[in-house]
């Protein structure tokens, strides 16, 4: 669940606040955000007036405990600030017309241009996968948390010689050195130093999980585990949706994540290869809560919470989003407004957002086929 400006983004925990700290070291090659120059009126979002706005407000002052952390760093503009202070005088629950109100008299509305390309909305979600606290014949695939021996890569002087497109490498006597890849960790480079959180018995469904960022492991005895990103091993990330395109399995845009997860299945040897020209390998953490957090490190809220590209777009505020052709399960037409607060290796461009579905199998089914031309209203604080 993380992106990256050109090189980097740097997320720093803030220790004992369960904050996140941004920090952007080359923001200065970000790319500008397209809008048009004229304001919308909210009269002119089509579906504005029929949302839930009270399930946003309550989002997006989750978004609040971050701008508002004495420690945040940058510090929020003024006007984000000031938005927000006042979310946080009025009560979480508001009714519908009350939170239309909020964001009317808070924000105005601009019309993203679309790009050329990438005008997308896809979906991820929380899976959910059987699993054991010690390797067993039914459980065998570990689950790692973030080696020690991992490390960011802020800046050139750091990145020395290593390749300009790793974003960590690996602390060693004699330096930083590319960090172990797919392969090799699969193979059990990091086997025996105590990282495995636990162990699960399908290593598609681990590879799921890795994409997705977040996973809830339930174990026999009736307990859960959740995990949620902490890393990765810097590694550029790779699509195995267009790896398996070019390969001709699939048609253009036909590698949806149910099909992907059935050919890997019918093609164990094919599918471990496949899998490892994705380089990129995510580790990750236990954390506590009934919901998964997202790159703000707050919880994240299914059908509100968005991943963006925060090369364009702050994350934690309000973006609408129109997506005039959705159509799956009864779901006719989608046109609410989400709050940007996660991001994503995959989510790239100024108009290309992912939808937060949710936790289990009903969620992962909707987000599994969600792959849709849309349009962005971003909404800049008055």
């Amino acid at each position: 669940m993380r992106a990256f400006f050109r090189s980097i983004v740097v997320a720093v925990f803030m220790a004992g606040s369960g904050l996140w700290a941004w920090q952007f070291p080359d923001a200065e090659a970000a790319p500008s955000l397209a809008y048009e120059k004229r304001p919308v009126e909210f009269s002119e979002i089509e579906g504005w007036a029929k949302d839930d706005h009270a399930a946003a407000f309550k989002t997006f002052r989750l978004s609040c405990r971050v701008f508002l952390h004495p420690n945040v760093k940058p510090k929020p503009s003024a006007e984000i600030k000031a938005v927000c202070e006042l979310a946080r005088m009025l009560p979480n629950t508001l009714s519908r017309d009350d939170a239309r109100s909020f964001f009317e008299a808070n924000f105005t509305p601009y019309f993203v241009r679309r790009p050329e390309k990438s005008a997308l909305l896809t979906g991820y979600f929380e899976p959910e996968i059987q699993g054991s606290l010690t390797p067993n014949e039914a459980h065998s695939v570990p689950v790692y948390a973030k080696p020690d021996d991992l490390v960011l890569i802020t800046s050139a002087v750091d990145r020395g010689d290593l390749p300009a497109e790793l974003t960590a490498a690996r602390m060693t006597s004699e330096g930083l050195k590319p960090y172990y890849t797919r392969r090799e960790i699969d193979e059990g480079v990091l086997k025996g130093r105590g990282l495995e959180i636990a162990y699960i018995s399908d290593p598609y469904e681990a590879f799921i999980m890795q994409v997705q960022g977040s996973g809830v492991i339930k174990l026999d005895n009736g307990k859960r585990i959740r995990i949620g990103f902490a890393g990765k091993n810097g590694h550029p990330y790779t699509s195995i949706g267009k790896v398996l395109t070019k390969r001709g399995v699939f048609q253009g845009g036909m590698a949806s994540m149910p099909k992907i997860l059935s050919w890997m299945r019918s093609e164990p040897t094919q599918a471990r290869e496949v899998m490892w020209q994705n380089k990129s390998y995510p580790f990750f953490s236990r954390i506590k809560g009934d919901a998964p957090r997202g790159a703000m490190a707050i919880p994240l809220t299914p059908g509100r919470s968005m991943a963006v590209d925060p090369r364009y777009h702050q994350l934690g505020m309000p973006i609408w989003i129109s997506v005039p052709d959705f159509n799956l399960d009864g779901h006719e037409g989608l046109a609410r407004l989400m709050i940007a607060q996660d991001t994503g290796s995959a989510i790239r461009g100024s108009v290309r957002g992912d939808f937060f579905w949710g936790t289990g199998p009903a969620a992962g089914k909707l987000a599994g086929r969600m792959k849709h031309p849309c349009d962005f209203y971003v909404f800049i604080p008055k």
